[in-house]
Parts: structure tokens; sequence; C-alpha cells
């Protein structure tokens, strides 16, 4: 555990990146930082989903009615607007190889990343940015454990959520 997610070590997140062979899912409300924190992201994820690993990012509206009102709330000059849509940008790079995106209000206040059988959880806490969160490393190691339930949870947003490109390969 982590009392900030910005105490969580560069080298941890790139290992556990490193290291994903079935999937990847960054359930970020911005997602901002992995693109600002990890040398060459775009690389990683388009070799990761050549490999057969399942690459997915959950992300913010960045024109929708919960995104302005987390705003008011972060009252930071960088504004969550701006944040999703520096990674829609990055994402836009590397469309078409094998890299899902979808937009999700469901995680507003809450970032799920997985790595296979790994897990970064951050609850965000009220008038706090992402890098203030606590932070949780989860690793899973039995059925309907609290790994399960937040793999569930980033499932049924992944589900309802919608594509941030058509779909194109089941891709979106």
């Amino acid at each position: 555990m982590y009392p900030y997610r910005s105490d969580c070590p560069a080298s941890l997140w790139r290992s556990l990146i490193t290291k994903a062979r079935r999937e990847l899912t960054f359930a970020g409300y911005t997602n901002y930082f992995l693109w600002l924190e990890q040398a060459q992201f775009g690389g990683v994820l388009r070799r990761k989903a050549a490999q057969g690993c399942r690459v997915r990012f959950l992300v913010g509206n960045p024109d929708g009615e919960l995104t302005r009102a987390r705003e008011g709330d972060e009252g930071v000059a960088l504004t969550l607007s701006t944040r999703i849509r520096v990674t829609l940008s990055e994402l836009e790079r590397i469309r078409g190889q094998g890299v899902g995106a979808r937009f999700s209000d469901g995680h507003a206040h809450l970032s799920v990343f997985r790595f296979d059988d790994d897990m970064i959880v951050t609850p965000l806490l009220t008038h706090s940015v992402g890098h203030d969160a606590p932070t949780l490393h989860l690793r899973r190691h039995q059925d309907d454990g609290m790994f399960d339930r937040f793999a569930a949870h980033v499932e049924e947003l992944w589900n309802r959520g919608a594509p941030v490109w058509e779909e194109a390969n089941g891709q979106a």
C-alpha cells in the first residue's frame, strides 16, 4: 500500500506492464500520467497487443457532465478534460493496433489498473487529484476475493462503456 499514487514507484508500474502476458487494462479516469511516466508507452502497448495481450483503456468522457463536476471539485489548472484529451490523442496514434478504448463515467472516483493477476487500485478522495489517491497493489490469490471484485467491476464498466472509435475488429 502507498499513501499516494505518486509514491508508487514508476519501476513497479513498468515491471507490471512488462510482465503482463494476457491482460493490460487501464481504467483510470484520465490515464494521463502513464504517458508521462512510462517511456515509449505507446510502443510498449503496441508490442503487447501484437503478442496477443488484451490491451484496454477506460477513460472519462472529456465533454461529460461528470467530468465538468469533477473539474470543479479538483480545482486545478490542468483540467480532467485536457488530461483525457491527451490520452485520447496518444491512443489515436496506436488506433487499430489491438488497443481498445471506451468511455465510462462509472469509475470517476476509482481507478483500477490490471496486469494479468496483479492490480493497482486507487480510490479517489474528495477534493484530490489522482496522484494524491491512496494506492493498493493487489495480487489475485483466490476466487471471489478482492481482486476478482474489482476485476468484475471493470468488466461491467467495459461492457457498458461507449466506444471511443467506431468498432473495428472488436477493438473499440
